[in-house]
């Protein structure tokens, strides 16, 4: 007789991940190998030359582990950053970190603010160790609720899990608005911060929000990754930055002991250096996010204000059947699938070809 096992409860009743489709599978029911991948925020500029030198065989050497404490690429993102290295976690991309800070600060039972749309791991890591999600919803206007989210924080979440610039839906917290939510946490409240994002960020109210937190009194993760505007994504590597050495030991604890491969530490290191190739990549990024938000508005669409690499918006029907519709056309999206959102579409800013290629096909699934 078989033995039964008992599963974490926490666990089977965990949400889906919603996740990019697999290119063999786009390939397979459109009939066309030109895909256009605009469905998981990648960079379409590719990585830093620097980065492919990087990972020749006399720097990488696969058969040999890689260093647990990325000491390297601690040392090299401190300065980058001026925080310590010891108050830096290097992680198997910034969703890992996620996963530590909930299982380091999280009991069962404990509260997690957040917001909806939000990020699938912004409440799917609370919920695996047992905690409770609170998810604020955006305005009508697509925005931040700044006094619903100050009205929750009253009640003192242990957690306070918060992406700007925000995915999936694209704008950022101006300085103000982000110490007014600062000023009405309690000091039980843990802010951790989803940068992924900020190297999109052009807007003049953007802040520096290490320097800012550093100097709030508080206690915060802000979490960053290479696979966005550095183009890394394949190799996944992220980090948290925390206000202090003790809750980035913790963190250290929380996650797996070799957990950032060799490969995507030297790559992560080149890319560091390279801040030109990044910064005109995101250049480029930034003129075709504007060129198809305009679009998008002329036909009749109301794109979310983006510091992103993404749009996102309310496509008027089943943003699903949008979706298949467009990958028949060979053309990866995301569509939205939280309860109330389903309507919405996400889409990655590709490379201006890709970009015509989408708006073009959207107008005929649409009109």
């Amino acid at each position: 007789m078989a033995t039964r096992i008992g599963f974490n409860p926490h666990v089977t009743a965990l949400p889906a991940y919603n996740a990019g489709l697999n290119l063999a599978v786009a390939q397979r029911i459109s009939g066309r190998d030109d895909i256009a991948r605009l469905a998981s925020n990648e960079n379409p500029d590719g990585c830093s030359p620097e980065v492919l030198a990087a990972l020749a065989p006399a720097v990488v050497e696969p058969w040999r582990y890689a260093d647990p404490a990325c000491a390297a690429l601690r040392e090299a993102l401190g300065a980058h950053l001026g925080i310590a290295p010891d108050c830096i976690v290097a992680g198997n991309g910034s969703e890992e970190m996620i996963a530590a800070v909930s299982r380091a600060v999280l009991q069962p039972g404990q509260e997690v603010l957040t917001v909806v749309p939000s990020f699938g791991l912004h409440e799917i890591e609370p919920l695996a160790v047992g905690a409770r999600v609170t998810k604020v919803a955006m305005t009508a206007d697509l925005d931040f609720d700044l006094d619903a989210l100050v009205a929750a924080l009253a009640w003192a979440p242990r957690l306070f899990m918060l992406s700007s610039p925000w995915n999936p839906v694209g704008p950022a917290l101006s300085r103000e608005a982000l110490m007014r939510l600062v000023g009405a946490m309690s000091p039980d409240t843990l802010l951790v911060f989803d940068e992924a994002y900020f190297e999109y960020a052009d807007g003049s109210d953007v802040p520096d929000v290490i320097a800012l937190l550093s100097g709030a009194g508080v206690r915060f993760v802000v979490l960053r990754t290479f696979s966005k505007a550095y183009g890394l994504a394949g190799l996944r590597v992220g980090y948290a930055a925390c206000s202090d050495a003790e809750l980035a030991a913790a963190l250290s604890k929380a996650k797996t002991p070799f957990n950032v491969n060799a490969a995507a530490q030297a790559a992560a290191m080149a890319a560091l250096q390279d801040q030109a190739w990044m910064k005109a990549s995101v250049a480029r990024t930034r003129v075709e996010r504007e060129r198809v938000a305009v679009a998008l508005r002329a036909m009749g669409f109301a794109p979310a204000r983006s510091q992103t690499n993404f749009l996102f918006f309310d496509c008027g029907r089943s943003s699903t059947q949008v979706a298949e519709g467009l990958l028949h056309e060979g053309i990866i999206v995301k569509p939205w699938r939280e309860p109330g959102y389903e309507q919405f579409l996400r889409v990655t800013i590709g490379h201006a070809g890709d970009n015509d290629r989408f708006l073009a096909a959207l107008h005929r699934l649409t009109a």
